[in-house]
Formats: structure tokens, sequence, C-alpha cells
């Protein structure tokens, strides 16, 4: 089984990515299990979702405290005040951050085995007209990232589960999981 841990503000669609993720690694023929962790959040507070991903049935029903994936919709969550992004990840594992920066420029980067991996997804949300120029929504753009750096879903999945999840801009949000899938670094 592995698991995954989102992290993004109110607004961002990290539950919706988590969401988006579950059902392309089902339409790929796995057992699945998704949901979110937030309270009374507003627009812009911190939020967390959680996807479970397995060959198996998952008998597990509980927040993701050690995950093997890391997801950051939002670069200024890491390091922000009160917030460790990367509690509890696993040796060796995964992480994928929204940025424009470098993976090497992240100080847990390689720390016991860690890999960092980065996408500009915010550019290309924008690039397809996703969100507003000041809130663009990375949501379904960081799926397709989440594609490439781990193999769990196939990018064709990723975009079936799009169509089949997002209400509006259906194509630009399958293009823009595709443009992520051949960008990160």
């Amino acid at each position: 089984m592995i698991e995954i841990r989102l992290h993004g503000r109110g607004g961002q669609g990290a539950v919706k990515a988590a969401e988006i993720l579950a059902k392309a690694a089902f339409y790929d023929g796995k057992i699945v299990q998704s949901f979110p962790f937030f309270g009374v959040e507003r627009r812009g507070a911190p939020v967390q979702a959680f996807t479970r991903i397995s060959d198996d049935p998952i008998r597990v029903h509980s927040y993701i405290y050690e995950p093997d994936v890391l997801i950051v919709l939002d670069p200024t969550l890491v390091g922000a005040e009160g917030i460790d992004i990367i509690e509890g990840i696993k040796d060796n594992g995964k992480i994928v951050i929204n940025s424009t920066k470098d993976p090497s420029d992240f100080e847990f980067h390689n720390k016991n085995g860690v890999q960092v991996y980065t996408v500009d997804a915010t550019a290309i949300a924008l690039k397809f007209h996703l969100g507003s120029a000041s809130a663009p929504i990375v949501n379904t753009a960081i799926v397709g990232a989440i594609a490439k750096v781990t193999g769990l879903v196939s990018i064709d999945a990723v975009k079936k589960a799009i169509i089949d999840t997002i209400p509006r801009y259906k194509e630009e949000n399958a293009a823009a999981a595709e443009d992520t899938f051949n960008n990160v670094k």
C-alpha cells in the first residue's frame, strides 16, 4: 500500500486532487481510499488530503502520519511557521512540490533518501486559464506530476478521471495534467 498526503491551501483543490488521483488509480485496477482533513478552514488556510492506493484491500481508516509520498500544492507552506510539511515522511519517500526551484534547493532533498521533485504547476495552470492570475487552481496539474513521479497511475487514467470529475474546462484540466507529467524536474 502506498500512502499519499497532499498539502495545499483552501481553494487550490487539494481535496479534489486526492479524489482525482484515487479515481485514476481505481481506473487502473487498484483499490483506493481518499479523504480530506479540514475543519472550519477558509479560502487560503492550510488543508490536507489523503489517498491510499493498494493492490490489496485497505483496512486502515486513519489519517496518514507516515506518507510514502508528499504533495505540496502551495510552495509557501514549505518552511511556514507552525507547519512541518515533511513530518513523518518515510525514508526514501518522494515529495512533489509546485515550485520554480530546483529540487536540490530544498534542504530535505536526499536526506534519508528522500527525493524531491518540482514542477511549476502554477505557470501551467495559468497557461491553461485554470483559475485566475491571482488564484490559479493547480490541482489537476499536480496530479499529472504525481503520475509521473510515482508511476502509480497512468496519465491516461488521470486524464479520464479529470474528465469524469471536473465540472468545467475538462479538456484544459486534462491538458494541464499532461503538461506537468512531461515537465517534472
